[in-house]
């Protein structure tokens, strides 16, 4: 997956979906990450250009991506699927995850987010940029974090 500055740069400036967004850097970390809030749903976390996290309004997880990988929710499962190019054509491969393969990405998952969460309350960040730019997306942020359950669910639907 790319890491390029610019590929970074549009995460905050062309996520438009996202009303509410921020670039943070994080002490610690190579990458920024980009925190934004879609209206009335959850947040995504973008760490680099990946892994990448989407929430629902409820907390549950919705949609990923992965090593290379969109993850999306059905059923309260995460199926992976993976595109495959073949000399004439791209093919979209489903998997769904496994319990050992689920437990180890929701691992990941909640480590990322402690993280982040510890970042914010120790001030261990510098703000990148915002939008709006009068905003408290950090504040927004923080409070998500903060009432997240400890592990979060998998949603139904990938687009709730």
């Amino acid at each position: 997956m790319a890491r390029h500055q610019e590929d970074r740069e549009d995460i905050l400036r062309e996520a438009t979906a996202l009303v509410e967004r921020v670039e943070l850097d994080i002490d610690d970390l190579e990458d920024p990450v980009v925190v934004g809030f879609r209206r009335d749903s959850g947040p995504a976390f973008f760490f680099g250009a990946d892994p990448v996290y989407q929430f629902n309004s409820q907390f549950q997880l919705r949609r990923g991506y992965r090593q290379g990988c969109l993850l999306k929710a059905e059923a309260g499962r995460l199926i992976e699927l993976r595109r495959e190019r073949t000399k004439s054509s791209m093919n979209l491969v489903r998997h769904e995850l496994d319990e050992k393969q689920l437990s180890e990405f929701m691992q990941q998952l909640t480590g990322h987010l402690q993280f982040l969460g510890e970042a914010l309350t120790s001030q261990h960040f510098r703000l990148v940029g915002q939008v709006p730019v009068e905003g408290d997306v950090v504040g927004r942020v923080s409070r998500w974090l903060a009432e997240m359950p400890a592990i979060p669910t998998i949603a139904e639907i990938p687009n709730a």
